[in-house]
C-alpha cells in the first residue's frame, strides 16, 4: 500500500511548472469520439483520470497512441461501441461526458452513472433535460443511462435551472453535429468549458459564446481531425499557491494563465500573500503571519469549489475567525475531520464551516477521501511540525502529475512509500 510520508516545517522555494488542465482533458478527451478523423492533442496531465478515459476509449475501438511526453493520437475512425464497460466508468466521475459524444456520434449510449470523488450526489437531472431537448429519448435503469434518438439530434432551446459544468459540457459535444441551431442558457462560464468549444471548433464545429452565460451551436455534418493543446490547470496552480502560504517560501508558479487564477489570487492576497504577476506565471512569497478572511465558494468566475480544502488548510494558520460556505457541493466538508487530527480548529454546519486559528499543524497519520480534499491534507502537512503519513493517495493522482517529485523540487520532504502490512506512524530517512 503506497502512502504519503512528509515531514513538515520546511519553506518551499525555486520554480514549479503547471500541468494540462484535469478538467478540460476529461471532457477534451470523450469530445474526440465525435471527431472522424485523428486528434493530436497535447499538455495532457499525466493522471490516472487521463489513463483511463485512454484505456475507455481503447475498449470501445478507438486505436490510442502516445506522442511523447503530454501527447497523444486519438483515432476513433473504427470506434464500434456504444457500451462502455461499467467497472471502468464507475471508476470516474467524468464519465457521463461519453453519453453525450455517444449520442452525438452514433445516436445511442449506455453509460454506467459516474464515479470518481464522492463528496455529494451526482444528479444528471440537466443533463438528461439537455438531451431531451436535442430529441433523444432518455432513461436510467440498473445505474445505467440509456439514451437513444431516431436519427439524428435535432438543434433544440436547452435553459439549465442551475449552472451545470458537466451538463453544459455534454450538451455541447452532443449538440455539435445536431442538424441546426442548439441554445444553451444559464451555461456555466469555466475556462475548460472554453477550452473544450476550442477543440471542437478547431476540429470544424460553430461554437460561439463558450465563456458566457448563453452558448450558441450550429451542427455541421463533419468533424475533421486536427491538433490542439490544452489549456494549464488552475486548480493544480492554486493548489501551489495554498502549498507556499501554508509552508511559506517564495515559489515561481509557471505555466499558467494568471486571468484564470483572479478569484484564487485575489483572496490569497487578502489574506496577507505576497503574489506577482507576470504573463504566464506567478510568484508567491509568504514569509510573515496571514489573516483570516470569508469565502464563498461559486461557479466560475467565482472562488472554485475545488480549491476549497486547500484554502481551508490555509485559514486555520491565519489569524483571526473565517468562515467558508460552499456554494457548489452538498458535503464537501468530509475532509474537516482529517485536519482535525492534525489539530485544526473547524465547526461545520451545514454548508457553512467556521475555522478558528492555530498555532500549527502537527503531523499524524490521515486518509485522503476524494482528490482535493487529499490536497488539503498535502497542505496541511506541508506546514505541520513532525510527520504526516497520508493514506488513500489513489485520490490525489486522478488529479495531480508527478506532485511529489515537484514538491521535492521546492525543497519540501515528502515520498512515496510503499507499506506491506500495518499503519506505523513515523518513517524513518
Amino acid at each position: 500500500m503506497i502512502k504519503y510520508v512528509v515531514n513538515g516545517g520546511r519553506e518551499l522555494s525555486g520554480s514549479v511548472n503547471i500541468s494540462g488542465a484535469k478538467n478540460a482533458a476529461v471532457a477534451i478527451i470523450p469530445a474526440s469520439v465525435i471527431v472522424e478523423g485523428v486528434c493530436h492533442i497535447e499538455n495532457l496531465p499525466n493522471i490516472s483520470d487521463v489513463s483511463l478515459w485512454l484505456d475507455i476509449l481503447a475498449s470501445l475501438g478507438a486505436k490510442i497512441r502516445p506522442m511523447g511526453p503530454g501527447g497523444v493520437e486519438i483515432d476513433t475512425t473504427n470506434l464500434n461501441r456504444t457500451s462502455p464497460s461499467p467497472e471502468l466508468m464507475r471508476k470516474m466521475r467524468a464519465s457521463y461526458y461519453l453519453i453525450g459524444a455517444l449520442l452525438g456520434r452514433s445516436g445511442r449510449a449506455n453509460v454506467a452513472m459516474p464515479g470518481g470523488c464522492d463528496f455529494g450526489d451526482r444528479p444528471i437531472d440537466q443533463h438528461l433535460k439537455g438531451f431531451r431537448a436535442l430529441g433523444a429519448t432518455v432513461g436510467i435503469a440498473n445505474g445505467i443511462v440509456e439514451a437513444n434518438s431516431d436519427g439524428p439530434l435535432v438543434g433544440g432551446h436547452v435553459y439549465f435551472d442551475k449552472v451545470s459544468v458537466g451538463a453544459t459540457i455534454n450538451v455541447m459535444i452532443a449538440a455539435a453535429k445536431a442538424v441546426g441551431m442548439t441554445v444553451i442558457e444559464n451555461a456555466a462560464k469555466e475556462p475548460h468549458i472554453v477550452d473544450l468549444a476550442n477543440f471542437l471548433n478547431s476540429m470544424g464545429a460553430d461554437i460561439r459564446g463558450a465563456g458566457t452565460n448563453v452558448i450558441r451551436i450550429r451542427g455541421v455534418s463533419k468533424l475533421r481531425g486536427g491538433s490542439y493543446t490544452i489549456i494549464p490547470d488552475q486548480i493544480e496552480a492554486g493548489t501551489y499557491i495554498a502549498a507556499v502560504a501554508a509552508a511559506g517560501g517564495d515559489v515561481r508558479i509557471n505555466n499558467i494563465i494568471p486571468k484564470h487564477l483572479e478569484s484564487i489570487t485575489a483572496k490569497f492576497k487578502e489574506m496577507g500573500v505576497k503574489i506577482e504577476e507576470n504573463d504566464d506565471s506567478l510568484r508567491v512569497i509568504r514569509h510573515g503571519g496571514m489573516t483570516g478572511t470569508n469565502i464563498t465558494t461559486l461557479p466560475y468566475p467565482g472562488f472554485p469549489t475545488d480549491l476549497q480544502p486547500q484554502i481551508a488548510a490555509v485559514l486555520c494558520l491565519s489569524d483571526g475567525m473565517s468562515v467558508i460556505t460552499e456554494g457548489v457541493w452538498d458535503n464537501r466538508f468530509r475532509y474537516v475531520e482529517e485536519l482535525r487530527r492534525m489539530g485544526a480548529q473547524i465547526q461545520v454546519d451545514g454548508k457553512i464551516a467556521i475555522i478558528s486559528s492555530i498555532k500549527g499543524f502537527s503531523g499524524a497519520p490521515v486518509c485522503a477521501c476524494d482528490l482535493r480534499a487529499g490536497a488539503a491534507l498535502i497542505v496541511a502537512a506541508l506546514a505541520a511540525s513532525g510527520q504526516t503519513v497520508i493514506d488513500g493517495i489513489i485520490h490525489i493522482e486522478r488529479g495531480y502529475e508527478d506532485i511529489v517529485a515537484k514538491l521535492c523540487e521546492l525543497g519540501a520532504d515528502i515520498r512515496a512509500v510503499d507499506f506491506p502490512s500495518g499503519n506505523p506512524v513515523m518513517v524513518t530517512a
